[in-house]
């Protein structure tokens, strides 16, 4: 029996899918449930950091059982340039046009 899991995100379309390995689950987002039964938040925990799901003792799926959670999660980002262009033409209206972010990767 698998007591740990790590928490994934699956994007699909037509041209394919891939998934994403989540490392960053807000605090007190992550509802789980076993084989479509919502399981109580005092069965496991989770990792904020790793994104690592454990079941406590006593909670652990069957062999074979689906497990799914469902949660918010942070994207870890950088300003991609070091510059950021400002039109202050109307005082009260300053605009900037875009905000080039890189997703940072663990």
């Amino acid at each position: 029996m698998t007591a740990s899991f790590q928490l994934v995100k699956t994007y699909q379309d037509a041209g394919g899918g891939w998934t994403r390995r989540i490392v960053k689950p807000v605090a007190g987002t992550v509802l789980v449930s076993v084989d479509g039964v919502a399981v109580p938040g005092t069965a496991y925990s989770v990792d904020a950091a790793t994104g690592i799901l454990s079941f406590a003792a006593g909670e652990i799926p069957a062999v074979g059982a689906l497990v799914e959670a469902g949660y918010e999660f942070d994207v870890p980002v950088r300003f991609d340039i070091d510059r950021i262009d400002v039109n202050l033409a109307h005082f009260d209206a300053g605009r900037i046009p875009t905000i080039p972010l890189t997703e940072v990767l663990a």
